[in-house]
């Protein structure tokens, strides 16, 4: 099968799996049986990461990574007409999430379905002030698919303040090669390492290849302890970001000079942008003046590594994203070309 037929597969599995920060029991068992399946040797952190080692010929380590763990929300507060208030995981925007089914997980696992909607939905009742309302949280509500009518019929469905809300990520391919979903920052780039690690443990390789599947990427210390002893490079897969005044592709594989953090290692970006050069790998530098990755993280935690970013690029983050299977599989051969030097 072609990289894109298994990576379709890879992702499409993943999407169908909710993981919001701080809930990954489920997608770490998905990861785990697929390493296992692999017969790739791994590790579960007290944390709850996934890291998978590939051994080399030398104990010198090149860590490659890429999150799981997606936005999300959590019941803040059950109102008395027994609607619910929310509170975001990671960085939303209010608007992109106006009308979008939803689903409510309660402690003992039972699921209930809603739509998520502003205080004043309609424009029969509510006029321009339905079109004009600003979308923060006290605007916005979830409208539970039950019987409701007060906090106390919401609570004896089981429904509590810290419960999980999923929203849908809505995958659709399309023929040309785009592919449309939430959540596609990062589960695009955990198909690519997946698909990479089923191609290097094939090979013979110089130094030896971590994979780090973080679990908490998206409020910032997912990297931030248990990276392996000997680690001396961390690069981090996470997506490229195109859009106004940036040179990042959904054709290509990104490559970040500077992102909210600072620079990453200079000598590390050019060595990658060169493999690219040298394989006609398309690719796209660029710099993020929003944006954090895992890499950074480790930094900001004392390790003493060199750190680069890369990965597909991933248009609209943090709403409805796309990506194309271009840039998956140009950031894959980055990958695996690198792995191997």
């Amino acid at each position: 099968m072609s990289f894109e037929q298994t990576a379709k597969e890879t992702l499409t599995n993943l999407l169908a799996i909710h993981s919001p920060t701080g809930y990954h029991q489920e997608v770490m068992a998905y990861i785990k049986d697929t390493l296992t399946h692999l017969e790739v040797p791994y590790i579960q952190t007290v944390k709850g990461a996934v890291l998978a080692t590939l051994q080399g010929e030398e104990k010198e380590g090149r860590l490659f990574s890429a999150h799981v763990d997606t936005l999300g929300a959590m019941v803040k507060s059950i109102k008395g007409k027994g609607t619910l208030t929310f509170t975001l995981i990671g960085g939303y925007m209010y608007n992109t999430l106006e009308s979008e089914h939803c689903t409510i997980m309660t402690a003992s696992g039972k699921t209930y379905s809603g739509t998520i909607q502003t205080i004043k939905p309609s424009v029969h009742i509510d006029g321009g002030e339905a079109r004009s309302l600003e979308r923060k949280q006290e605007t916005m509500e979830v409208v539970i698919d039950e019987r409701v009518f007060t906090a106390e019929d919401v609570r004896a469905l089981g429904i509590e303040v810290g419960d999980f809300i999923f929203l849908d990520p809505k995958l659709k391919f399309v023929e040309s090669g785009f592919i449309k979903s939430r959540y596609l920052d990062d589960k695009a780039s955990v198909t690519v390492l997946l698909e990479a690690i089923k191609t290097l443990k094939e090979l013979p390789l110089k130094k030896t290849i971590h994979f780090f599947i973080s679990n908490y990427e998206e409020v910032g210390h997912g990297a931030k302890a248990a990276l392996p002893e000997g680690t001396t490079e961390f690069i981090a897969v996470d997506m490229g970001a195109p859009g106004n005044d940036q040179n990042s592709s959904e054709f290509a594989v990104n490559i970040c000079a500077k992102d909210s953090s600072g620079p990453y290692d200079y000598e590390l970006r050019r060595t990658l942008e060169r493999i690219c050069k040298e394989e006609n790998i398309p690719y796209a530098t660029d710099i993020y003046p929003f944006y954090g990755s895992d890499a950074s993280a480790a930094l900001g935690a004392g390790y003493d590594l060199r750190a680069a970013l890369i990965g597909p690029g991933v248009f609209a983050s943090h709403g409805y994203e796309r990506t194309h299977m271009d840039s998956m599989k140009a950031t894959f051969d980055l990958i695996v070309s690198y792995a191997q030097k």
